[in-house]
Protein backbone atom coordinates (compact mmCIF):
# COMPACT_ATOMS: atom_id res chain seq x y z
CA UNK A 1 0.00 0.00 0.00
CA UNK A 2 1.17 3.32 -0.37
CA UNK A 3 1.73 4.79 2.82
CA UNK A 4 4.61 3.57 5.68
CA UNK A 5 2.51 2.24 8.72
CA UNK A 6 4.11 3.33 11.74
CA UNK A 7 3.21 1.22 15.32
CA UNK A 8 0.22 0.50 15.95
CA UNK A 9 -1.34 2.04 12.56
CA UNK A 10 -5.14 0.96 12.35
CA UNK A 11 -6.75 0.38 9.12
CA UNK A 12 -8.50 3.30 7.43
CA UNK A 13 -10.98 3.14 5.37
CA UNK A 14 -9.63 6.37 2.85
CA UNK A 15 -6.23 4.56 2.60
CA UNK A 16 -8.04 1.21 1.83
CA UNK A 17 -10.31 3.18 -0.58
CA UNK A 18 -7.37 4.36 -2.40
CA UNK A 19 -4.72 1.85 -2.84
CA UNK A 20 -7.89 0.00 -4.21
CA UNK A 21 -8.57 2.50 -6.53
CA UNK A 22 -5.22 3.01 -7.75
CA UNK A 23 -4.57 -0.99 -8.03
CA UNK A 24 -7.60 -1.33 -10.77
CA UNK A 25 -9.90 -2.97 -7.84
CA UNK A 26 -12.30 -0.18 -7.74
CA UNK A 27 -13.94 2.20 -10.07
CA UNK A 28 -13.68 5.95 -9.34
CA UNK A 29 -17.61 5.96 -8.96
CA UNK A 30 -17.42 3.31 -6.70
CA UNK A 31 -14.73 4.25 -4.50
CA UNK A 32 -16.51 8.03 -3.60
CA UNK A 33 -19.45 5.74 -3.00
CA UNK A 34 -17.82 3.86 -0.53
CA UNK A 35 -15.83 7.02 1.05
CA UNK A 36 -19.54 9.33 1.23
CA UNK A 37 -21.05 6.25 2.98
CA UNK A 38 -18.01 5.93 5.52
CA UNK A 39 -18.79 9.77 6.28
CA UNK A 40 -21.87 8.73 7.23
CA UNK A 41 -23.07 8.13 11.27
CA UNK A 42 -22.54 4.44 12.09
CA UNK A 43 -23.55 3.18 15.45
CA UNK A 44 -21.75 0.45 15.36
CA UNK A 45 -18.26 0.29 14.30
CA UNK A 46 -16.84 -2.42 12.04
CA UNK A 47 -13.77 -3.05 10.58
CA UNK A 48 -13.00 -1.19 7.17
CA UNK A 49 -12.81 -4.16 4.68
CA UNK A 50 -16.50 -5.34 6.26
CA UNK A 51 -17.62 -1.94 5.30
CA UNK A 52 -16.38 -2.10 2.02
CA UNK A 53 -17.61 -5.87 1.42
CA UNK A 54 -21.25 -4.31 2.29
CA UNK A 55 -20.97 -2.03 -0.61
CA UNK A 56 -20.81 -4.78 -2.87
CA UNK A 57 -18.68 -2.52 -5.23
CA UNK A 58 -17.82 -3.42 -8.44
CA UNK A 59 -14.53 -5.20 -8.62
CA UNK A 60 -13.52 -3.94 -12.77
CA UNK A 61 -10.37 -6.42 -12.67
CA UNK A 62 -12.48 -9.61 -12.43
CA UNK A 63 -14.90 -8.98 -14.77
CA UNK A 64 -17.58 -7.29 -12.86
CA UNK A 65 -17.30 -9.07 -10.02
CA UNK A 66 -18.18 -7.28 -6.15
CA UNK A 67 -15.18 -7.05 -3.89
CA UNK A 68 -16.71 -9.45 -1.15
CA UNK A 69 -15.05 -9.97 2.15
CA UNK A 70 -12.73 -13.14 1.02
CA UNK A 71 -11.48 -11.38 -2.27
CA UNK A 72 -10.42 -7.91 0.02
CA UNK A 73 -9.23 -10.14 2.78
CA UNK A 74 -6.76 -12.27 0.71
CA UNK A 75 -5.88 -9.04 -1.33
CA UNK A 76 -4.88 -6.79 2.22
CA UNK A 77 -2.88 -10.26 3.08
CA UNK A 78 -0.95 -9.36 -0.40
CA UNK A 79 -0.24 -6.01 0.42
CA UNK A 80 0.80 -6.90 4.10
CA UNK A 81 3.32 -9.58 2.43
CA UNK A 82 1.69 -11.92 5.46
CA UNK A 83 0.19 -15.27 4.60
CA UNK A 84 -3.41 -15.56 3.79
CA UNK A 85 -5.75 -18.21 5.82
CA UNK A 86 -9.33 -19.05 5.39
CA UNK A 87 -9.82 -20.59 9.11
CA UNK A 88 -11.59 -23.93 8.76
CA UNK A 89 -13.14 -24.35 12.24
CA UNK A 90 -12.97 -28.18 12.34
CA UNK A 91 -9.16 -28.11 12.43
CA UNK A 92 -9.03 -25.87 15.77
CA UNK A 93 -8.09 -27.03 18.32
CA UNK A 94 -10.52 -25.16 21.08
CA UNK A 95 -9.41 -26.30 23.99
CA UNK A 96 -5.77 -25.52 23.33
CA UNK A 97 -6.44 -22.25 21.40
CA UNK A 98 -8.83 -20.82 24.19
CA UNK A 99 -6.08 -21.33 26.76
CA UNK A 100 -2.81 -18.80 25.05
CA UNK A 101 -4.99 -15.81 25.86
CA UNK A 102 -8.24 -14.19 27.45
CA UNK A 103 -10.97 -13.38 25.29
CA UNK A 104 -10.95 -9.59 26.01
CA UNK A 105 -7.25 -9.67 24.97
CA UNK A 106 -8.30 -11.39 21.57
CA UNK A 107 -10.93 -9.52 21.02
CA UNK A 108 -8.95 -5.95 21.88
CA UNK A 109 -6.44 -6.39 19.52
CA UNK A 110 -8.60 -8.56 16.71
CA UNK A 111 -6.93 -11.52 16.69
CA UNK A 112 -7.49 -15.16 16.96
CA UNK A 113 -5.20 -18.24 16.81
CA UNK A 114 -5.55 -20.66 14.96
CA UNK A 115 -2.79 -23.23 15.99
CA UNK A 116 -0.07 -23.94 18.43
CA UNK A 117 2.83 -25.99 18.70
CA UNK A 118 5.86 -26.50 21.14
CA UNK A 119 7.94 -24.96 18.29
CA UNK A 120 5.26 -21.51 17.50
CA UNK A 121 2.02 -20.20 17.55
CA UNK A 122 -0.03 -19.42 14.58
CA UNK A 123 -2.16 -16.01 15.02
CA UNK A 124 -4.95 -15.06 12.66
CA UNK A 125 -5.35 -11.24 12.38
CA UNK A 126 -7.46 -8.47 10.83
CA UNK A 127 -4.74 -5.39 11.84
CA UNK A 128 -1.54 -6.58 10.58
CA UNK A 129 0.41 -2.80 11.00
CA UNK A 130 -0.98 -3.51 15.04
CA UNK A 131 1.54 -5.25 16.69
CA UNK A 132 2.34 -4.60 20.35
CA UNK A 133 -0.04 -7.31 21.15
CA UNK A 134 3.02 -9.54 19.98
CA UNK A 135 5.20 -8.64 22.96
CA UNK A 136 3.20 -9.51 25.28
CA UNK A 137 2.30 -12.57 23.96
CA UNK A 138 5.35 -13.62 23.66
CA UNK A 139 6.51 -12.93 26.93
CA UNK A 140 3.33 -14.75 28.32
CA UNK A 141 3.81 -17.94 25.65
CA UNK A 142 7.63 -18.27 25.43
CA UNK A 143 7.37 -19.26 21.65
CA UNK A 144 7.65 -17.28 18.15
CA UNK A 145 4.49 -16.13 16.72
CA UNK A 146 3.67 -16.81 13.16
CA UNK A 147 0.61 -14.19 11.80
CA UNK A 148 -1.69 -14.66 9.32
CA UNK A 149 -4.28 -12.55 8.15
CA UNK A 150 -7.92 -13.84 7.95
CA UNK A 151 -11.68 -12.90 7.28
CA UNK A 152 -12.99 -10.18 10.07
CA UNK A 153 -15.53 -11.66 10.76
CA UNK A 154 -14.63 -15.11 10.75
CA UNK A 155 -12.04 -14.03 13.98
CA UNK A 156 -14.65 -12.56 15.60
CA UNK A 157 -17.46 -14.86 15.20
CA UNK A 158 -15.47 -17.99 16.24
CA UNK A 159 -13.79 -15.65 19.06
CA UNK A 160 -17.21 -15.34 20.47
CA UNK A 161 -17.90 -19.09 19.79
CA UNK A 162 -15.54 -20.74 21.41
CA UNK A 163 -14.22 -19.31 24.33
CA UNK A 164 -17.95 -19.47 25.36
CA UNK A 165 -18.02 -23.07 24.69
CA UNK A 166 -14.74 -23.24 26.37
CA UNK A 167 -15.98 -21.62 29.29
CA UNK A 168 -19.17 -23.51 29.26
CA UNK A 169 -16.87 -26.55 29.58
CA UNK A 170 -14.66 -25.75 32.46
CA UNK A 171 -17.82 -24.66 34.52
CA UNK A 172 -19.20 -27.57 34.06
CA UNK A 173 -15.99 -29.16 34.68
CA UNK A 174 -15.75 -27.60 37.54
CA UNK A 175 -19.40 -28.23 39.13
CA UNK A 176 -18.57 -31.95 38.20
CA UNK A 177 -22.41 -30.78 36.56
CA UNK A 178 -24.86 -34.19 36.10
CA UNK A 179 -27.64 -32.89 33.69
CA UNK A 180 -31.23 -33.17 34.95
CA UNK A 181 -33.10 -36.61 34.91
CA UNK A 182 -36.53 -34.65 35.24
CA UNK A 183 -38.65 -35.78 32.37
CA UNK A 184 -40.82 -33.00 31.04
CA UNK A 185 -38.04 -30.58 29.38
CA UNK A 186 -38.85 -29.16 26.35
CA UNK A 187 -38.80 -31.00 22.80
CA UNK A 188 -38.88 -28.29 20.63
CA UNK A 189 -35.59 -26.66 21.73
CA UNK A 190 -34.83 -23.48 20.39
CA UNK A 191 -30.83 -22.43 19.54
CA UNK A 192 -29.61 -18.82 20.04
CA UNK A 193 -32.59 -17.63 22.43
CA UNK A 194 -30.32 -16.95 25.10
CA UNK A 195 -32.91 -18.85 27.20
CA UNK A 196 -32.42 -18.57 30.84
CA UNK A 197 -31.95 -22.63 32.22
CA UNK A 198 -31.87 -23.46 36.10
CA UNK A 199 -27.92 -21.99 36.84
CA UNK A 200 -26.89 -26.15 37.84
CA UNK A 201 -27.03 -26.87 34.42
CA UNK A 202 -26.15 -23.64 32.46
CA UNK A 203 -23.19 -24.91 30.84
CA UNK A 204 -24.34 -28.16 29.81
CA UNK A 205 -27.25 -26.42 27.80
CA UNK A 206 -24.87 -24.17 26.35
CA UNK A 207 -22.06 -26.74 25.19
CA UNK A 208 -25.62 -28.67 23.63
CA UNK A 209 -26.87 -25.67 22.32
CA UNK A 210 -23.12 -24.75 20.71
CA UNK A 211 -23.52 -28.52 19.42
CA UNK A 212 -26.19 -28.23 17.37
CA UNK A 213 -24.82 -25.00 15.58
CA UNK A 214 -21.74 -26.17 14.96
CA UNK A 215 -23.41 -29.30 13.05
CA UNK A 216 -25.80 -27.35 10.92
CA UNK A 217 -23.05 -24.91 10.06
CA UNK A 218 -20.49 -27.46 9.17
CA UNK A 219 -23.12 -29.23 7.30
CA UNK A 220 -22.82 -32.79 9.61
CA UNK A 221 -25.35 -35.20 8.77
CA UNK A 222 -24.56 -37.04 11.66
CA UNK A 223 -23.43 -36.52 15.34
CA UNK A 224 -20.82 -39.11 17.70
CA UNK A 225 -20.19 -38.52 21.04
CA UNK A 226 -17.86 -41.12 22.58
CA UNK A 227 -17.31 -41.86 25.64
CA UNK A 228 -13.60 -43.41 27.06
CA UNK A 229 -11.28 -43.67 29.21
CA UNK A 230 -9.74 -40.53 29.71
CA UNK A 231 -12.11 -37.68 27.92
CA UNK A 232 -14.93 -38.05 25.54
CA UNK A 233 -14.89 -37.19 21.77
CA UNK A 234 -17.29 -35.58 19.38
CA UNK A 235 -17.13 -36.29 15.61
CA UNK A 236 -19.04 -34.98 13.00
CA UNK A 237 -19.73 -37.31 9.85
CA UNK A 238 -19.72 -34.57 6.84
CA UNK A 239 -20.19 -35.67 3.04
CA UNK A 240 -19.93 -39.29 4.28
CA UNK A 241 -16.08 -38.93 5.91
CA UNK A 242 -15.97 -38.65 10.14
CA UNK A 243 -14.09 -35.33 11.33
CA UNK A 244 -12.91 -35.11 14.84
CA UNK A 245 -14.94 -31.93 16.94
CA UNK A 246 -13.73 -31.54 20.43
CA UNK A 247 -12.70 -33.46 23.38
CA UNK A 248 -15.18 -33.33 26.20
CA UNK A 249 -13.95 -34.50 29.74
CA UNK A 250 -15.52 -37.49 30.83
CA UNK A 251 -18.13 -36.25 33.36
CA UNK A 252 -19.10 -33.77 30.50
CA UNK A 253 -19.53 -36.03 28.35
CA UNK A 254 -22.01 -38.19 30.39
CA UNK A 255 -23.71 -34.33 31.59
CA UNK A 256 -23.98 -34.08 27.59
CA UNK A 257 -25.49 -37.51 26.60
CA UNK A 258 -27.69 -36.97 30.01
CA UNK A 259 -29.30 -33.52 28.68
CA UNK A 260 -29.30 -35.58 24.90
CA UNK A 261 -31.54 -37.95 26.66
CA UNK A 262 -33.84 -35.72 28.73
CA UNK A 263 -34.57 -34.01 25.29
CA UNK A 264 -35.38 -37.00 23.39
CA UNK A 265 -37.91 -38.28 25.88
CA UNK A 266 -35.30 -40.96 26.42
CA UNK A 267 -35.19 -42.95 30.03
CA UNK A 268 -31.74 -41.01 31.53
CA UNK A 269 -31.34 -43.32 34.34
CA UNK A 270 -31.19 -46.42 31.92
CA UNK A 271 -27.63 -46.86 30.70
CA UNK A 272 -27.40 -50.83 30.37
CA UNK A 273 -29.78 -50.81 27.14
CA UNK A 274 -29.92 -49.29 23.86
CA UNK A 275 -32.28 -46.31 23.34
CA UNK A 276 -34.10 -43.96 20.63
CA UNK A 277 -35.43 -41.13 20.81
CA UNK A 278 -35.83 -37.64 18.38
CA UNK A 279 -36.12 -33.96 19.17
CA UNK A 280 -36.70 -30.99 16.96
CA UNK A 281 -34.64 -28.32 16.88
CA UNK A 282 -35.56 -24.79 16.01
CA UNK A 283 -32.45 -22.96 14.73
CA UNK A 284 -31.79 -19.12 14.82
CA UNK A 285 -32.37 -18.74 10.90
CA UNK A 286 -36.30 -20.38 12.18
CA UNK A 287 -36.07 -23.43 10.00
CA UNK A 288 -37.23 -26.64 11.90
CA UNK A 289 -34.87 -29.14 12.05
CA UNK A 290 -35.35 -33.26 12.80
CA UNK A 291 -33.07 -35.15 14.65
CA UNK A 292 -32.81 -39.32 15.32
CA UNK A 293 -30.84 -40.32 18.44
CA UNK A 294 -29.93 -43.53 19.78
CA UNK A 295 -28.03 -44.56 22.27
CA UNK A 296 -25.49 -47.44 22.77
CA UNK A 297 -23.37 -48.50 25.72
CA UNK A 298 -19.98 -49.43 25.67
CA UNK A 299 -16.66 -49.90 27.54
CA UNK A 300 -16.51 -46.19 28.41
CA UNK A 301 -20.19 -45.30 29.00
CA UNK A 302 -23.21 -44.47 26.62
CA UNK A 303 -22.34 -43.57 23.06
CA UNK A 304 -24.92 -41.34 21.38
CA UNK A 305 -25.14 -40.75 17.28
CA UNK A 306 -27.79 -37.98 16.20
CA UNK A 307 -28.59 -37.88 12.51
CA UNK A 308 -30.02 -35.09 11.22
CA UNK A 309 -32.90 -35.06 9.13
CA UNK A 310 -32.74 -31.46 6.73
CA UNK A 311 -36.34 -30.82 6.49
CA UNK A 312 -34.82 -29.02 2.78
CA UNK A 313 -34.91 -33.36 1.49
CA UNK A 314 -38.50 -32.89 1.45
CA UNK A 315 -38.15 -29.49 -1.09
CA UNK A 316 -35.50 -30.92 -3.50
CA UNK A 317 -36.56 -31.40 -6.76
CA UNK A 318 -35.36 -34.79 -8.28
CA UNK A 319 -32.34 -33.15 -10.32
CA UNK A 320 -30.99 -31.92 -6.72
CA UNK A 321 -31.14 -35.35 -5.59
CA UNK A 322 -28.90 -36.25 -8.67
CA UNK A 323 -31.87 -37.83 -10.99
CA UNK A 324 -31.15 -37.49 -14.67
CA UNK A 325 -34.11 -37.04 -17.50
CA UNK A 326 -33.94 -40.57 -17.94
CA UNK A 327 -34.40 -41.48 -14.18
CA UNK A 328 -37.19 -39.24 -13.53
CA UNK A 329 -39.21 -40.28 -16.25
CA UNK A 330 -38.84 -43.79 -15.43
CA UNK A 331 -39.43 -43.60 -11.76
CA UNK A 332 -42.73 -41.65 -12.21
CA UNK A 333 -44.04 -43.85 -14.90
CA UNK A 334 -43.87 -46.29 -11.46
CA UNK A 335 -45.00 -43.88 -9.12
CA UNK A 336 -47.98 -43.10 -11.19
CA UNK A 337 -49.69 -46.61 -11.27
CA UNK A 338 -52.61 -46.61 -8.91
CA UNK A 339 -51.87 -50.04 -7.33
CA UNK A 340 -48.64 -52.49 -7.04
CA UNK A 341 -45.35 -52.34 -5.28
CA UNK A 342 -42.44 -49.80 -5.86
CA UNK A 343 -38.89 -50.91 -3.86
CA UNK A 344 -36.13 -49.00 -3.31
CA UNK A 345 -33.09 -50.62 -2.27
CA UNK A 346 -29.69 -50.04 -1.19
CA UNK A 347 -27.10 -50.05 1.96
CA UNK A 348 -27.57 -48.01 5.09
CA UNK A 349 -26.66 -44.45 4.45
CA UNK A 350 -27.81 -44.82 0.34
CA UNK A 351 -30.29 -41.99 0.55
CA UNK A 352 -33.28 -44.00 0.52
CA UNK A 353 -34.93 -41.98 3.21
CA UNK A 354 -34.55 -39.04 1.13
CA UNK A 355 -35.69 -40.60 -2.00
CA UNK A 356 -38.79 -41.89 -0.57
CA UNK A 357 -40.08 -38.79 1.49
CA UNK A 358 -39.19 -36.38 -1.49
CA UNK A 359 -41.33 -38.95 -3.61
CA UNK A 360 -43.74 -39.35 -1.28
CA UNK A 361 -44.40 -35.26 -0.52
CA UNK A 362 -44.84 -34.92 -4.68
CA UNK A 363 -47.95 -37.89 -4.40
CA UNK A 364 -49.47 -36.32 -1.06
CA UNK A 365 -52.19 -34.43 -2.91
CA UNK A 366 -55.35 -32.71 -1.28
CA UNK A 367 -56.81 -35.79 -3.10
CA UNK A 368 -55.29 -38.60 -1.89
CA UNK A 369 -54.47 -39.93 1.55
CA UNK A 370 -51.40 -40.79 1.99
CA UNK A 371 -50.33 -43.22 5.26
CA UNK A 372 -46.67 -44.23 6.33
CA UNK A 373 -45.74 -46.59 8.75
CA UNK A 374 -42.31 -46.47 9.61
CA UNK A 375 -39.09 -47.81 12.49
CA UNK A 376 -38.97 -44.51 13.16
CA UNK A 377 -40.69 -41.97 11.74
CA UNK A 378 -37.97 -39.93 9.93
CA UNK A 379 -39.10 -36.76 9.32
CA UNK A 380 -42.67 -35.18 10.57
CA UNK A 381 -44.83 -34.32 7.73
CA UNK A 382 -47.79 -33.06 8.24
CA UNK A 383 -48.80 -33.99 4.61
CA UNK A 384 -48.57 -37.09 5.77
CA UNK A 385 -50.31 -39.60 8.43
CA UNK A 386 -47.45 -41.21 9.81
CA UNK A 387 -47.34 -44.23 12.26
CA UNK A 388 -44.68 -45.90 14.09
CA UNK A 389 -43.78 -49.18 15.02
CA UNK A 390 -44.09 -49.50 18.52
CA UNK A 391 -43.01 -53.35 19.73
CA UNK A 392 -43.65 -52.99 22.95
CA UNK A 393 -46.90 -53.08 22.50
CA UNK A 394 -47.38 -55.27 19.69
CA UNK A 395 -47.40 -52.71 16.99
CA UNK A 396 -45.33 -54.45 14.52
CA UNK A 397 -44.77 -53.65 10.78
CA UNK A 398 -47.78 -56.13 9.88
CA UNK A 399 -49.92 -55.25 12.39
CA UNK A 400 -49.72 -51.69 11.27
CA UNK A 401 -50.24 -52.09 7.42
CA UNK A 402 -53.54 -53.87 8.82
CA UNK A 403 -54.74 -51.27 10.85
CA UNK A 404 -53.69 -48.70 7.87
CA UNK A 405 -55.57 -50.71 5.67
CA UNK A 406 -59.10 -49.50 7.65
CA UNK A 407 -57.93 -46.20 6.94
CA UNK A 408 -59.03 -45.99 3.52
CA UNK A 409 -55.35 -45.22 2.14
CA UNK A 410 -54.35 -44.54 -1.34
CA UNK A 411 -50.62 -44.91 -0.62
CA UNK A 412 -49.20 -46.38 1.93
CA UNK A 413 -45.16 -46.32 2.85
CA UNK A 414 -43.52 -48.71 4.35
CA UNK A 415 -40.26 -48.16 6.20
CA UNK A 416 -38.97 -51.82 5.63
CA UNK A 417 -39.80 -54.86 4.22
CA UNK A 418 -37.91 -57.42 7.24
CA UNK A 419 -40.05 -59.85 7.05
CA UNK A 420 -42.52 -62.91 5.25
CA UNK A 421 -45.55 -61.15 7.39
CA UNK A 422 -44.67 -57.64 6.57
CA UNK A 423 -43.79 -58.92 2.61
CA UNK A 424 -47.27 -60.55 2.92
CA UNK A 425 -49.40 -57.52 3.99
CA UNK A 426 -47.72 -55.80 1.81
CA UNK A 427 -48.51 -57.52 -1.38
CA UNK A 428 -51.94 -57.82 0.65
CA UNK A 429 -52.83 -54.11 -0.03
CA UNK A 430 -51.18 -54.07 -3.00
CA UNK A 431 -53.76 -56.44 -4.61
CA UNK A 432 -56.62 -54.49 -3.16
CA UNK A 433 -55.97 -51.33 -5.16
CA UNK A 434 -53.34 -49.70 -2.86
CA UNK A 435 -49.98 -48.49 -4.06
CA UNK A 436 -47.44 -49.19 -1.31
CA UNK A 437 -43.67 -48.23 -1.36
CA UNK A 438 -41.02 -49.56 0.69
CA UNK A 439 -37.47 -50.32 1.49
CA UNK A 440 -35.24 -53.54 1.41
CA UNK A 441 -30.82 -53.94 1.53
CA UNK A 442 -29.95 -55.25 -1.71
CA UNK A 443 -26.98 -54.67 -4.00
CA UNK A 444 -28.94 -53.75 -7.21
CA UNK A 445 -31.95 -53.98 -8.13
CA UNK A 446 -32.87 -57.23 -9.85
CA UNK A 447 -31.50 -58.51 -6.46
CA UNK A 448 -35.05 -57.59 -4.92
CA UNK A 449 -36.39 -60.58 -6.39
CA UNK A 450 -34.19 -62.92 -5.10
CA UNK A 451 -34.71 -61.56 -1.70
CA UNK A 452 -38.31 -61.59 -1.31
CA UNK A 453 -38.34 -64.89 -2.72
CA UNK A 454 -35.73 -65.71 -0.09
CA UNK A 455 -38.38 -63.96 2.63
CA UNK A 456 -40.89 -66.78 1.21
CA UNK A 457 -42.89 -64.88 -1.14
CA UNK A 458 -44.40 -66.72 -4.09
CA UNK A 459 -43.43 -66.27 -7.50
CA UNK A 460 -46.61 -65.63 -9.02
CA UNK A 461 -47.43 -62.63 -6.33
CA UNK A 462 -44.13 -60.87 -6.90
CA UNK A 463 -45.28 -60.88 -10.97
CA UNK A 464 -48.72 -59.77 -9.88
CA UNK A 465 -47.53 -57.11 -7.67
CA UNK A 466 -44.14 -55.44 -7.92
CA UNK A 467 -43.88 -52.67 -10.54
CA UNK A 468 -40.52 -51.73 -10.11
CA UNK A 469 -37.13 -51.48 -8.04
CA UNK A 470 -34.64 -48.39 -7.94
CA UNK A 471 -31.40 -49.49 -6.58
CA UNK A 472 -29.27 -45.89 -5.23
CA UNK A 473 -25.75 -44.89 -3.93
CA UNK A 474 -24.72 -41.56 -2.81
CA UNK A 475 -21.48 -40.53 -4.50
CA UNK A 476 -19.16 -37.33 -3.30
CA UNK A 477 -19.61 -34.31 -5.61
CA UNK A 478 -16.48 -32.65 -6.72
CA UNK A 479 -15.50 -29.36 -5.05
CA UNK A 480 -16.47 -26.79 -7.78
CA UNK A 481 -13.93 -24.34 -6.29
CA UNK A 482 -10.85 -26.77 -6.72
CA UNK A 483 -12.01 -29.30 -9.20
CA UNK A 484 -9.24 -29.75 -12.21
CA UNK A 485 -9.41 -31.44 -15.41
CA UNK A 486 -6.57 -34.81 -16.40
CA UNK A 487 -5.91 -36.79 -18.80
CA UNK A 488 -8.10 -40.25 -19.19
CA UNK A 489 -5.56 -43.39 -20.25
CA UNK A 490 -7.50 -46.20 -22.18
CA UNK A 491 -6.76 -48.68 -19.19
CA UNK A 492 -8.74 -45.63 -16.59
CA UNK A 493 -12.28 -46.47 -18.02
CA UNK A 494 -11.72 -50.60 -17.90
CA UNK A 495 -13.83 -51.08 -14.85
CA UNK A 496 -16.63 -49.76 -16.84
CA UNK A 497 -16.29 -51.88 -19.87
CA UNK A 498 -17.65 -53.30 -21.40
CA UNK A 499 -20.68 -52.59 -20.89
CA UNK A 500 -20.15 -48.62 -21.11
CA UNK A 501 -21.66 -47.63 -24.43
CA UNK A 502 -20.91 -43.88 -24.78
CA UNK A 503 -18.63 -42.20 -25.83
CA UNK A 504 -15.10 -42.18 -23.81
CA UNK A 505 -14.23 -38.98 -22.52
CA UNK A 506 -10.85 -37.35 -23.00
CA UNK A 507 -10.73 -36.12 -19.81
CA UNK A 508 -11.99 -36.11 -16.44
CA UNK A 509 -11.91 -34.12 -13.31
CA UNK A 510 -10.43 -34.86 -10.20
CA UNK A 511 -10.13 -34.33 -6.37
CA UNK A 512 -7.32 -31.45 -5.85
CA UNK A 513 -8.79 -30.06 -2.65
CA UNK A 514 -9.15 -26.56 -1.37
CA UNK A 515 -10.44 -24.94 2.50
CA UNK A 516 -13.86 -24.61 1.00
CA UNK A 517 -13.89 -28.64 1.29
CA UNK A 518 -11.81 -29.00 3.63
CA UNK A 519 -8.65 -30.41 1.22
CA UNK A 520 -10.76 -33.44 0.49
CA UNK A 521 -11.56 -32.13 -3.25
CA UNK A 522 -15.56 -33.02 -2.94
CA UNK A 523 -18.37 -31.34 -1.78
CA UNK A 524 -22.45 -32.53 -1.14
CA UNK A 525 -23.18 -35.65 -2.75
CA UNK A 526 -25.48 -36.94 -5.41
CA UNK A 527 -27.67 -40.08 -5.82
CA UNK A 528 -27.09 -42.47 -8.77
CA UNK A 529 -30.03 -44.79 -9.54
CA UNK A 530 -30.41 -47.96 -10.99
CA UNK A 531 -34.19 -48.37 -12.01
CA UNK A 532 -36.12 -51.88 -13.29
CA UNK A 533 -39.38 -51.25 -14.49
CA UNK A 534 -41.04 -54.46 -14.11
CA UNK A 535 -42.96 -55.82 -17.82
CA UNK A 536 -44.23 -58.89 -19.72
CA UNK A 537 -40.20 -60.17 -20.50
CA UNK A 538 -39.18 -59.43 -16.89
CA UNK A 539 -42.16 -61.19 -15.24
CA UNK A 540 -41.69 -64.10 -17.36
CA UNK A 541 -38.72 -64.45 -16.13
CA UNK A 542 -39.51 -64.79 -12.59
CA UNK A 543 -39.87 -68.18 -11.31
CA UNK A 544 -39.12 -70.60 -8.11
CA UNK A 545 -35.72 -70.42 -9.50
CA UNK A 546 -34.81 -67.16 -10.25
CA UNK A 547 -31.82 -66.56 -13.03
CA UNK A 548 -30.88 -63.02 -11.70
CA UNK A 549 -28.19 -62.74 -14.28
CA UNK A 550 -31.32 -63.36 -16.80
CA UNK A 551 -33.26 -60.69 -15.04
CA UNK A 552 -30.70 -58.71 -15.19
CA UNK A 553 -29.77 -58.72 -18.75
CA UNK A 554 -33.44 -58.47 -19.57
CA UNK A 555 -33.81 -55.23 -17.50
CA UNK A 556 -30.78 -53.83 -19.03
CA UNK A 557 -32.15 -54.62 -22.58
CA UNK A 558 -35.36 -52.94 -21.53
CA UNK A 559 -33.26 -49.63 -20.85
CA UNK A 560 -32.38 -50.09 -16.78
CA UNK A 561 -29.17 -48.66 -16.71
CA UNK A 562 -26.60 -50.30 -14.28
CA UNK A 563 -25.38 -48.56 -10.86
CA UNK A 564 -21.86 -48.62 -12.24
CA UNK A 565 -23.00 -47.39 -15.38
CA UNK A 566 -25.27 -44.43 -14.11
CA UNK A 567 -21.97 -43.07 -11.64
CA UNK A 568 -19.77 -43.40 -15.01
CA UNK A 569 -22.14 -40.90 -16.70
CA UNK A 570 -21.53 -38.38 -13.87
CA UNK A 571 -17.85 -38.64 -14.26
CA UNK A 572 -18.58 -37.84 -17.92
CA UNK A 573 -20.39 -35.06 -16.82
CA UNK A 574 -17.53 -33.99 -14.76
CA UNK A 575 -19.42 -34.36 -11.67
CA UNK A 576 -17.50 -37.00 -9.83
CA UNK A 577 -14.14 -39.06 -9.73
CA UNK A 578 -13.47 -42.44 -11.45
CA UNK A 579 -12.02 -43.52 -7.65
CA UNK A 580 -15.37 -42.63 -6.25
CA UNK A 581 -17.83 -43.86 -8.66
CA UNK A 582 -16.06 -47.47 -8.66
CA UNK A 583 -15.84 -47.13 -4.67
CA UNK A 584 -19.64 -46.82 -4.64
CA UNK A 585 -21.26 -48.99 -7.11
CA UNK A 586 -21.05 -52.81 -7.47
CA UNK A 587 -19.47 -54.35 -10.01
CA UNK A 588 -21.33 -57.25 -12.21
Amino acid sequence: MHFAPSRDHWLDLKELVTALLAQGHLEQDGAEQALSAGRQPHHVPVHPLVFLARQQLVDPSRHGKTLDLETLTAWLADQCQQPYMRIDPLKIDVATITGLMSLAFAQRHEIFAVAADQQSITIASTQPWVTSWETDLKQVLKRPIKRVIANPLDIQRLNAEFFQLAKSVNGATLNDQKASSQANLEQLLTLGSNQAPDANDAHIVNIVDWLFQYAFEQRASDIHIEPRREQGGVRFRIDGVLHNVYQFPVQVTVAVVSRLKSLGRMNVAEKRKPQDGRVKIRTPAGAEVELRLATLPTAFGEKMVMRIFDPQVLLKSFDQLGFTPQDLQRWQHMTRQPHGIILITGPTGSGKTSTLYATLKQLATAQINLCTLEDPIEMIEPAFNQMQVQPGIDLTFASGVRALMRQDPDIIMLGEIRDLETAEVAIQAALTGHLVLSTLHTNDAPSAISRLQELGVAPYLIKATLLGVMAQRLVKTLCPECKSQTPLMPDDWQGFAPKWSGPTPGHACRATGCVVCRDTGYLGRAGVYEIMQMNDALRALISPRTDLNAVRRAACAEGMLPLRLAAANKVAAGMTTLEEALRVTPAY
